[in-house]
């Protein structure tokens, strides 16, 4: 039996039961075991012998509580999960980062779902999750947003094709979804012809590719003017025009340490993003 192995970040966001709700919706549609991964963002126990007694029972306290929260809140994800017959799921914490065990959940999910950052909730934590986890955790991420106009994921697909690794990384990562789909765009924005053309037609190769996949495509190019930046602007137009409940694209930046530098067009989509985006790195 094959089935994939899908990963909800569940933390306090009112925004949560509705990521979950999207999640379970994928999941069941795949036949996927549904894991609701929540962190303490609190250091492992271990750690706090190192800083004394009092504070030690202080922090235990503190721990316990901050425990009783997140179990809570993956009751939460239980109940959506159940409600919506996901097959299979299960409720892990890990008393980390949430970045850092988000990623390590990685290493044994073949897809990440996070949500898009509402800065008007506090309880929204952290607030460069779905940049972090894109950029470190080596898997796809779909990113959830916060105001959708869609009741369903998946079954209208827009591609973002631009020849490059992160880009066919993130159609491999959404095969699974993308053969279930009733339609997809395959979207080409300013497409070079030249050395580094794929294929005699913009497009081309990457919907022949599709087609043995038995994904049928439909090939549009279009332009986006002066600024790389509105790329994103111009991919999210075509999403709304195709009437789209899910875009597919590379995610693109560079990660030093712990900070994280997107580029214009990935940080324009997730900005300003009113659907469900699957993107890789």
């Amino acid at each position: 039996m094959d089935r994939p192995t899908f990963a909800v970040h569940i933390n306090s966001s009112r925004h949560m039961p509705e990521r979950v709700r999207l999640a379970a919706e994928l999941a069941v549609a795949c036949g996927a075991h549904l894991v609701g991964m929540a962190s303490t963002m609190l250091p492992d126990s271990p750690y706090m012998s190192s800083i004394g007694s009092e504070a030690t029972s202080l922090l235990a306290d503190y721990l316990g509580r901050v425990r009783s929260k997140v179990n809570a809140d993956l009751d939460v994800f239980e109940r959506i999960a159940m409600g919506a017959d996901v097959c299979s799921c299960e409720k892990r914490v890990l008393d980390d980062e949430a970045g850092m065990a988000f990623c390590l959940q990685g290493l044994y999910s073949d897809l990440l779902i996070v949500g898009q950052v509402d800065a008007d909730d506090p309880l929204d934590v952290p607030d460069n999750l779905p940049e972090y986890v894109l950029m470190n955790s080596g898997r796809p991420v779909l990113v959830c947003p916060l105001a959708s106009r869609t009741t369903s994921i998946g079954k209208r697909c827009v591609i973002a094709w631009d020849g490059s690794l992160e880009a066919s990384r993130a159609i491999t990562g959404a095969l699974p979804i993308l053969r279930r789909a009733a339609s997809v765009l395959l979207c080409v924005v300013d497409p070079e012809i030249g050395r580094g053309a794929h294929g005699q037609e913009p497009g081309a190769d990457i919907a022949l590719y599709l087609a043995r996949h038995d994904i049928r495509t439909e090939v549009t190019c279009t332009s986006a003017g002066s600024s790389r930046a509105d790329i994103g602007t111009v991919l999210l137009a075509e999403a709304a025009r195709f009437d789209t409940d899910l875009l597919v694209m590379g995610g693109y930046g560079h990660s030093r340490l712990r900070e994280v530098v997107l580029g214009g067009v990935t940080a324009t989509v997730l900005r300003t993003m009113n659907l469900p985006v699957l993107m890789a790195h």
